[in-house]
């Protein structure tokens, strides 16, 4: 029985080692590389906004010229870079930064 899984173990192993080769052996092509590039940008975009942005992203438009950000999107990135500052000091920051 022990033999049996110990040429299990084995024979697993070896696929993952031969599986890794492969995949390591053909690198991937100028497009598949810009498909991911524009896939990893366009990360925790969702249905119609993240096809508009992949479009633009794969057709070399820039990012900002192909969708303005809600002012949802304008707030949490107002927020998070005026992160730490309090009181009077956020609000004054917030305020340039959603009025920019």
């Amino acid at each position: 029985m022990k033999q049996l899984f110990a040429a299990l173990a084995l024979t697993l192993a070896a696929a993952g080692v031969f599986a890794a080769d492969a995949a390591a052996s053909k690198p991937l092509t100028p497009q598949q590389q810009k498909m991911a590039d524009c896939s990893a940008a366009n990360k925790g975009k969702k249905g119609a906004e993240y096809k508009a942005a992949q479009k633009a992203c794969l057709s070399g438009e820039a990012a900002a010229a192909s969708a303005p950000m809600t002012q949802q999107q304008k707030m949490a990135a107002c927020s998070k870079q005026n992160k730490g500052k309090k009181g009077d000091d956020f609000k004054s920051a917030q305020k340039a930064c959603l009025a920019a």
